[in-house]
């Protein structure tokens, strides 16, 4: 029986946690339906999204609900202080923006406090930005969703009660105190969030994080959180081959994907086997491309000026396009000149230890009006902040510390981040939605789901399952360790002729038996069936009605 049959025995939600208990049956990671679907980085999110979803909740419903579940159950890849950038497709209103859930860099964290200190530290409370993530979702459902804070936060509080560290214990209270606060609003649902969101940020919560923040050597104070808005943004579209694909700001690694697809638009892939030496030889080459502008332009723009436009036009991507070189792997760092652009300084390779490569998780929904989600949650915790029970992130690893950098640490400017979902239209209609988790493997991942289900029309079940592959051919999103030069990881599922020939072509290939990414990928087709899924070696679990 599968989680969606279950669920179609309308079990009531605070049962939900007693079902996640029992071992998950052999389908828990794919699922379709006609109504809605949900496929999230926990058995326990997915469960209570889709709970939402069939008592008629929104979309946007259910990716709070799920979100909020994940900072409990997944809290190794995604904590309650950390952050999300979320990508909203309203179907009644047929528009498309995105909430920018990732915080700032704290008014003290200043380039010349991390030079004296040596480097941004890989951990504790010095590597925090502002929490972005609960404020986004707050915003979510403010915007797009239908229900109470208190009825998203069931849940998660059901989740926090069979946990039994201090920190889940003491959040509980803190959850508990942000419901009471809402109710003080009646039956004004928007009021009550916007009390919620002014406990949080401007109340008693910032100033417990201020108090522990300041006793612990932490840089974030009152103002900080005051301060804090989630910026509604325009998301950034391009064009591949009749369809649309939409991301995030260069704030995110996002263009990235816009970039390599731009490159890619120049070949014949879908005459390429996908698991051919040939395939991977061209998708990989055009990603070192894109990596190599990635790092030397992509920050906050906030802050700096991004050469966006130059980077994304057709043109640039026709005279990139002629340093592929099909035969023979590139081992070079070599940044692009986009129009009215100086020569480009590639970023320096930092002298400081890599920072953890720990997961994302991921989340993506979709009801019976058509509004889709995709969002990436992520910020392992670094520090508990105290009795607050709120783990704060590390974020700030994500900035650098060269001095003229786009992405050198400033006060108030958002880091280059890696997280990137992403929502794919045809003639103005979502037809897929990809998260994917893994550092700086998210885009490149997403490129290889995506050209799966474009070029090769493989539904969902078989692209998060076909065989993938990356490269480190780039400089680390976290404290930034230098490239690996021709790198080239394929996963077990690659022939051994197909590794025979990468490496005559150059590439130092490794194969590693594990997930490369941990992707959800949500097909919506015409007629309005749902198909999601999850690589089931990443333990993603969809579930649909």
């Amino acid at each position: 029986m599968t989680i969606a049959s279950v669920l179609r025995l309308s079990v009531p939600w605070c049962c939900l946690l007693l079902l996640a208990a029992d071992p998950p049956p052999p389908d828990f990671w794919k699922a379709s339906g006609s109504e809605a679907a949900v496929v999230t980085g926990t058995r326990e999110a997915t469960e209570a999204s889709l709970a939402v979803l069939k008592e008629g909740g929104h979309a946007a419903d259910a990716a709070a609900t799920a979100l909020l579940v994940l900072s409990v159950t997944d809290p190794g890849n995604f904590c309650f202080g950390g952050e999300v950038p979320i990508i909203v497709y309203d179907a009644e209103r047929k528009s498309t923006e995105v909430l920018a859930g990732q915080g700032v860099a704290p008014r003290l964290a200043t380039l010349e406090h991390f030079q004296k200190l040596g480097a941004i530290p890989g951990s504790g409370p010095q590597s925090a930005a502002v929490p972005g993530a609960f404020d986004a979702i707050i915003t979510l459902l403010d915007r797009h969703g239908t229900i109470t804070f208190q009825r998203a936060s069931e849940p998660m509080l059901k989740a926090l009660d069979v946990r039994t560290e201090s920190w889940s214990k003491d959040l509980a209270v803190t959850i508990r105190e942000l419901v009471a606060a809402e109710q003080t609003a009646g039956s004004d649902r928007r009021l009550g969030l916007r009390r919620v969101a002014d406990y949080f940020y401007r109340g008693p919560v910032a100033q417990r994080l201020d108090a522990w923040s300041q006793a612990n050597g932490g840089l974030i104070r009152k103002i900080d959180l005051a301060t804090h808005v989630t910026r509604i943004e325009e998301p950034l579209r391009n064009d591949y081959r009749g369809h649309t694909i939409v991301k995030c700001g260069v704030w995110t690694q996002g263009p990235f994907l816009l970039q390599t697809l731009n490159l890619l638009e120049g070949f014949e892939l879908k005459s390429l086997p996908p698991q051919g030496a040939e395939y991977v030889q061209l998708t990989t080459e055009a990603m070192k491309l894109a990596f190599a502008d990635r790092d030397t332009y992509y920050a906050d723009p906030l802050f700096v000026d991004v050469p966006l436009n130059g980077l994304l036009s057709k043109e640039y991507a026709s005279i990139r396009r002629r340093l592929i070189d099909v035969n023979h792997a590139s081992l070079e760092i070599r940044p692009g000149e986009p129009a009215g652009q100086s020569k480009a300084t590639p970023n320096p390779a930092a002298t400081q230890p890599a920072g953890p490569q720990k997961d994302t998780t991921t989340c993506l929904t979709a009801d019976r009006w058509g509004n889709v989600i995709a969002a990436t949650p992520s910020g392992w915790g670094g520090v508990v902040a105290g009795e607050t029970g709120i783990q704060l992130g590390t974020r700030l690893i994500s900035l650098n510390t060269v001095p003229g950098h786009p992405n050198c640490i400033e006060p108030g400017k958002r880091p280059r981040i890696t997280l990137t979902p992403t929502l794919v239209f045809k003639e103005a209609r979502p037809v897929l939605a990809i998260s994917v988790a893994g550092g700086d493997l998210q885009d490149q991942v997403s490129l290889q789901l995506l050209l799966n289900c474009l070029e090769f029309n493989m539904d969902p079940a078989a692209s998060v399952t076909a065989p993938r592959f990356s490269t480190a051919h780039h400089t680390g999103s976290f404290r930034q360790p230098p490239p690996q030069l021709g790198s080239l990881v394929l996963d077990a599922g690659f022939a051994e002729d197909v590794l025979d020939d990468l490496k005559r072509r150059g590439h130092d290939v490794k194969s590693v038996a594990g997930p490369i990414g941990h992707p959800s990928v949500l097909k919506i087709d015409a007629n309005g069936l749902k198909q999601a899924a999850g690589d089931p070696k990443a333990r993603r679990f969809a579930a649909a009605f």
